[in-house]
C-alpha cells in the first residue's frame, strides 16, 4: 500500500500566503526596475514614446482633463451681467506678498493704500455661476502650449494677474519670468507651458511700440501694417487681444494707410476701424482654428470724474472704497462708438473670435484703480503728489489683487468651455 503524506490544512494555508507574497514582491520589483529604467532619456522605449531625449520634444499620452457640469458655462448664461458681492473668504485669490512677480505699479497696499476691501469683491452673474478658478486644471490645459496677451499696460495687468493666480501651485524652482522686450514670458517648466505678454498698444504698428520707451510727443499709427507684430503671434495657441486707451488720447490721431504712406490726421474712430480691419485680415488668413483660439477683450473703463456716480462732486476715483451698485450706471470712460466698431469687425470675421465683454462689470468698480498708490513715469508718487489726487490719481490702471483677477476667471471659464467642446468634436467628428 502506498502511503501519501499530506500537509495539515493550517500549514498549507501559510505556504499559499507565502507564495502569493513572494510573487507580489517579484512583480513589484520588476515594475520598479522598468520604471527606473524609463526615467533615463537613453532608454530606447522612452525615445520611441517621447521622440528623443529633448524634454521639449516629449509628447506624453495623458488622460483627458475632467471638467464637471458645474464648471461649464450654461447654455444662455451671460457671464457679463450681474453684480459685485463682498466675499472675504474666497477672495483675494492671492496676495501681494505671495506673488513676487508683481510690479510696483499695481501693489497698492504695499504702496500705502489704507483700505483693502477692493480685493474682496466677487463677480456674481445674474443667471448662472462663474466657475471657481483652478490653477492646476488651467496649467494642464496649457501643457505644451503658449498663451499670449497682446495689448497695452491694461493687458499687461491681466497678464500679471494670471501669473499670480498660477504661481501658487508651482514650485519656485520650476517657474521663471523673463523680460525680452516687447515680451514678458512666464514659464511653468513641469507643464512646458508659457504665458506671455506682448506690448502692442494699437495692435497694429506705431511709433510707440518700444516696450521700454514708448512716450512720444506725437503718436503715429500705421493702420495697415501688422507684419512685424504678427510674426510673434503665429505659433501661439491661445491669443488674447486688447486695444483701447491709447486711442483715446485725443479725438484725432496721426496715421498712415496705404501706399505711399503719407501721414494724415484721422478721426480716432475711423482709425480704430481701419486698424481692426487690418488685424481681422491677419486673423482670417493666419489662424488655424483646429489648434488655435482667439479672444478679444473689450475696453477697460476709466473713472476720471466722480460727478458721474456722485452728482455735484468734483473728484475722481481717489478715496473710493466700494463699487457702484446701480446696475443702470454707464460712465463716459467707455466709448460706445468704439465698442460698436469692435462688435461689427468681430461679427464679420470668418474665424471664430470670442469677445470677452468686461466693460460694464468693470464700470461698477470705481474703487479698484491704483489712484495715488501707483507709479508715474516709472516712479512711485511722492508724498506731495499723493496730496494732489486731482492731478496725480491714476484712474485707468487697476490694483492687484483686484478687478483683472475676475477678467481672468471669465477667460478661464471660456477656456474650459472651448477645451470641452474641442474634445467632444474630436471624439464625435461630423459625418462626411
Amino acid at each position: 500500500m502506498i502511503t501519501t503524506h499530506t500537509t495539515p490544512w493550517p500549514n498549507r494555508q501559510i505556504h499559499l500566503l507565502f507564495s502569493i507574497a513572494l510573487s507580489s514582491l517579484l512583480v513589484l520589483g520588476t515594475v520598479r526596475i522598468i520604471l527606473d529604467e524609463m526615467k533615463s532619456d537613453s532608454n530606447p522605449f522612452l525615445k520611441l514614446v517621447y521622440g528623443g531625449g529633448n524634454r521639449h520634444n516629449k509628447v506624453i499620452m495623458r488622460m483627458p482633463i475632467n471638467i464637471s457640469k458645474d464648471e461649464l458655462i450654461e447654455e444662455g448664461c451671460n457671464l457679463f451681467e450681474g453684480k459685485w458681492v463682498l466675499d472675504n473668504i474666497s477672495y483675494p485669490l492671492y496676495t501681494e506678498e505671495s506673488c513676487p512677480t508683481l510690479v510696483k505699479q499695481v501693489t497698492c497696499q504695499k504702496n500705502g493704500r489704507p483700505d483693502s476691501l477692493y480685493k474682496n469683491w466677487r463677480w456674481q452673474p445674474n443667471s448662472c455661476n462663474l466657475p471657481r478658478f483652478n490653477a492646476l486644471k488651467l496649467l494642464e490645459i496649457l501643457r505644451d502650449k503658449r498663451m499670449m496677451f497682446v495689448g497695452d499696460s491694461i493687458q499687461r495687468g491681466m497678464f500679471d494677474s494670471l501669473v499670480c493666480m498660477l504661481q501658487s501651485v508651482i514650485p519656485r524652482e520650476k517657474m521663471s519670468l523673463k523680460r525680452i522686450p516687447p515680451r514678458k514670458i512666464f514659464i511653468a517648466e513641469e507643464f512646458n507651458a508659457s504665458i506671455e505678454y506682448f506690448w502692442a498698444p494699437f495692435i497694429v504698428e506705431s511709433n510707440s511700440d518700444n516696450a521700454l520707451n514708448h512716450t512720444v510727443k506725437k503718436r503715429l499709427v500705421r493702420l495697415d501694417s501688422i507684419s512685424n507684430h504678427s510674426k510673434q503671434w503665429e505659433d501661439v495657441d491661445i491669443l488674447i487681444f486688447e486695444s483701447y486707451i491709447w486711442w483715446m488720447y485725443k479725438p484725432q490721431i496721426n496715421a498712415t494707410y496705404g501706399y505711399p504712406p503719407n501721414v494724415q490726421e484721422y478721426n480716432v474712430t475711423t482709425a480704430y476701424r481701419l486698424a481692426l480691419e487690418t488685424w481681422a485680415d491677419w486673423i482670417n488668413t493666419s489662424i488655424n482654428e483646429s489648434r488655435q483660439k482667439v479672444y478679444f477683450m473689450s475696453m477697460s473703463p476709466t473713472h476720471l470724474w466722480s460727478w458721474e456716480w456722485m452728482h455735484g462732486s468734483d473728484g475722481n476715483c481717489f478715496n473710493e472704497s466700494s463699487p457702484i451698485h446701480d446696475n443702470l450706471y454707464r460712465g463716459t470712460g467707455s466709448n460706445i462708438e468704439i465698442m460698436e466698431i469692435l462688435r461689427n469687425v468681430l461679427g464679420n470675421l470668418k474665424t471664430d473670435v470670442t469677445l470677452l465683454n468686461i466693460t460694464q462689470l468693470s464700470e461698477y468698480r470705481k474703487d479698484g484703480h491704483t489712484s495715488v498708490y501707483g507709479e508715474s513715469r516709472g516712479k512711485l508718487l511722492t508724498k506731495e503728489q499723493r496730496l494732489d489726487p486731482k492731478n496725480f490719481a491714476d484712474c485707468i490702471h487697476w490694483c492687484l489683487p483686484g478687478v483683472p483677477d475676475i477678467w481672468n476667471e471669465i477667460l478661464y471659464a471660456h477656456v474650459l468651455k472651448d477645451y470641452h467642446l474641442k474634445r467632444i468634436k474630436k471624439h464625435n467628428p461630423p459625418p462626411f
